[in-house]
């Protein structure tokens, strides 16, 4: 990769990355708070500050590989924050409640990143191709370095951000939301069979992920992204 595009990536795509695992973080905390637990709260995880909810593996090192790779996606993680479920006010329907407060902050993030958007493009009706380059993509810029253009870039890689993060952590396998969400929802035994995955769960996860049985990642998960994200940002 061209150095220079790889640092012009980095500029654009960090601060979306951060705001958007920063915020999913704090939503689980914000969310714990109000249904009755304050452990996230006391030790000041309730907040936007991001490096309360920096993790040097999963905020830094994992996206700079993935950008260094040029692969397709950028994905990362912040430092989980922590829940006593025995002290929310009602344990196992909040659980749904805070679980669900990650990918909920996400989809706010992506909505309200789609919305400013199409509101530069009132303004500068000529960027309106940007928004077709691929998911994570970066033409190389020449001459005419605008203020728009890269804050556009950086709304865009926002909305795709969040998309991804909001789809992946619904994934209906714990440790992920989707799973701790699917837990408190179904009857006793099969939550508690399904609870008793968590702690092997990030590696089915992985193996999902990455070895795709059944093709479902390619055929469902990774379009979902791409159409919900280009509905957002174009309609």
């Amino acid at each position: 990769m061209d150095l220079a595009l790889m640092v012009q990536k980095v500029a654009l795509l960090a601060l979306p990355l951060l705001f958007a695992i920063t915020l999913h973080e704090a939503g689980h905390g914000w969310m714990a708070h109000r249904k009755g637990d304050d452990t996230a709260w006391m030790v000041g995880r309730v907040s936007l500050n991001p490096l309360r909810h920096i993790d040097p593996v999963g905020t830094v090192l994992v996206p700079l590989t993935l950008l260094v790779l040029g692969a397709s996606f950028l994905f990362g993680w912040a430092k989980p924050v922590p829940v006593n479920f025995r002290r929310l006010n009602r344990p196992k329907q909040d659980m749904v409640w805070v679980a669900a407060a990650g990918p909920g902050t996400n989809l706010m993030l992506a909505v309200l990143s789609g919305v400013l958007c199409r509101a530069i493009l009132l303004i500068r009706p000529e960027f309106a191709p940007a928004l077709g380059w691929p998911m994570f993509a970066l033409p190389q810029f020449t001459g005419g370095f605008s203020f728009w253009l890269p804050l556009l870039f950086m709304l865009k890689f926002s909305v795709e951000i969040n998309v991804l993060l909001m789809l992946f952590n619904l994934i209906p396998i714990p440790p992920l939301d989707g799973g701790r969400i699917a837990v408190g929802l179904l009857p006793p035994n099969p939550a508690q069979t399904l609870a008793s995955l968590e702690p092997v769960g990030m590696f089915l996860v992985i193996a999902i992920v990455w070895l795709d049985p059944g093709g479902f990642m390619r055929a469902y998960f990774w379009p979902s992204i791409a159409g919900l994200a280009h509905w957002i940002l174009v309609g």
